[in-house]
């Protein structure tokens, strides 16, 4: 999540060179962004997809979150993000299926009401494409998430709010953390796929600076 642009190498002008510390030069305008954000739900989308009955996918959102990130513009290492989700306002547009996703059968949102993402390392991978990694708890089991995110830029809103956009996703395997509810199908097969695809698209408020 670190905001940088590309070194120009001294003789060539090459912007090609490897993304090393040493052929990374922090941008002055993205530098500026440096700071405490909140994810603004109103203008954010959290969801997923996965596989249906074998031949198509499930869309579904969480409209019920609160996040926080922060960005440092000079050393991408030092950039943070933490994400709170609330599975009970998981959303698929169908009622009887988000009532069984809610269930013990799935997330068991009564008993872990909570999705939490906490990360441990960022990087520029390379433009405006960035990685950032960390953990994700869910139904009280903690592994691994990388997420790659694609950074959409900044802006001042008609409010003076400083905001700053990215668009990301990840994959993860749903039996990873105990989601291993299915139904085999006549045909072969079974009615949900293991493999979830992880959306996110994000716009975030930087804070006031503290005085």
């Amino acid at each position: 999540m670190a905001l940088f642009h590309r070194k120009r190498t001294a003789d060539t002008g090459d912007t090609t060179a490897p993304a090393t510390a040493a052929v990374l030069d922090a941008d002055p305008a993205l530098a500026a962004l440096t700071g405490d954000y909140t994810i603004d739900p109103a203008h954010s989308s959290i969801g997923f997809t996965v596989r249906h009955a074998m031949v198509t996918n499930v869309r579904g959102t969480f409209g019920d979150y609160e996040g926080t990130l922060h960005l440092d513009g000079a050393d991408p290492s030092r950039s943070t993000a933490s994400l709170d989700v609330e599975i009970a306002g998981i959303d698929t547009g169908i009622a009887d299926r988000d009532g069984h996703l809610r269930s013990a059968d799935f997330f068991d949102a009564e008993t872990f009401p909570l999705m939490t993402f906490r990360s441990t390392a960022a990087e520029r991978v390379a433009g405006d494409r960035y990685r950032i990694t960390g953990d994700l708890t869910l139904r009280d089991v903690t592994k691994p998430l990388t997420i790659d995110l694609e950074f959409h830029g900044a802006a001042t809103d008609v409010y003076g709010a400083e905001r700053v956009g990215f668009e990301g996703s990840a994959e993860i395997l749903r039996s990873d953390w105990g989601l291993t509810w299915n139904a085999a199908l006549e045909a072969g097969g079974v009615m949900v796929g293991d493999k979830v695809k992880l959306l996110f698209d994000i716009s975030a408020v930087k804070a006031a600076p503290r005085s």
